[in-house]
């Protein structure tokens, strides 16, 4: 089940993406299971989906690639800003300053994506923006996987 959007006080919305957060490199931790690195990112926000790419493991050309795929599908692109993953209770939480701009909200249930370098999040709300979301995230992660072969 997709965790939901939070507020994050100060910081504006939140989501906990503790898994995802492993599968797509954005931590490191040890043998331990302690966070040994947290990966700076950078979120980009479209209609219904934000991308989290990192910063230091995703190139400048990669990252446009992906930013114009999801342009071009959506006809939309908002905001992007460097964001942060935190440590929060017993996992990690992103930091999504350009959420709002994307349309969601708090509450709003969000299926994560992940990828090498990277999550896209869709917004789950039940309609036919939605499910295009959901399709141009896996679209996303393909294009990533392939960056990573070429």
């Amino acid at each position: 089940m997709a965790n939901q959007i939070k507020s994050s006080g100060a910081d504006g919305l939140a989501l906990q993406i503790t898994k995802p957060a492993r599968a797509s490199g954005l931590v490191e931790e040890d043998a331990d299971g302690e966070a040994t690195a947290l990966a700076d990112v950078r979120v980009y926000a479209f209609d219904h989906l934000l991308l989290v790419v990192a910063l230091d493991t995703v190139s400048v050309e990669e990252r446009a690639e992906l930013v114009v795929a999801a342009a071009e599908d959506t006809n939309s692109v908002y905001r992007a800003m460097d964001a942060t993953v935190r440590i929060a209770g017993h996992g990690y939480q992103v930091q999504l300053p350009p959420a709002e701009d994307a349309g969601f909200n708090e509450g709003d249930r969000a299926p994560c994506h992940p990828a090498p370098g990277m999550i896209a999040i869709s917004r789950d709300d039940g309609t036919s923006a939605g499910a295009n979301a959901s399709r141009l995230a896996g679209d996303l992660v393909a294009i990533r996987k392939e960056q990573q072969i070429s």
